[in-house]
């Protein structure tokens, strides 16, 4: 199993959804909001004012899935999510040794 992450803007938290509830075996996800800043050397600073206050509103997006479908999860995520500008996100894919999906028992 693996576990895909991204960092979005949400704006475009919509269609990805659209575009991952298409998108064969595509198991659900978790989405929190999150803040985030670009690296120093992708932006400049006017002083340190804009330094600490240049935090901006994202969403992180989660996915557990079987290994076949991370790399299409993530290109659907690039697709949908780039406008060109700094600070759309970044996407990333992690192993996941071991995962249980807990639902309710028919026992």
């Amino acid at each position: 199993m693996m576990e895909v992450k991204a960092v979005i803007r949400p704006s475009k938290l919509p269609a990805l959804r659209t575009a991952l509830m298409e998108t064969p075996g595509f198991p659900g996800m978790t989405v929190a909001k999150v803040e985030g800043c670009s690296a120093p050397s992708k932006t400049s600073k006017a002083n340190i004012k804009d330094e600490l206050t240049d935090y901006s509103a994202k969403v992180r997006v989660e996915i557990i899935c079987n290994d076949e479908v991370a790399e299409a999860l993530m290109d659907r995520i690039v697709t949908v999510c780039q406008t060109g500008q700094v600070g759309d996100g970044v996407v990333w894919c992690t192993p996941v040794p071991k995962a249980f999906f807990i639902a309710k028992s028919t026992a």
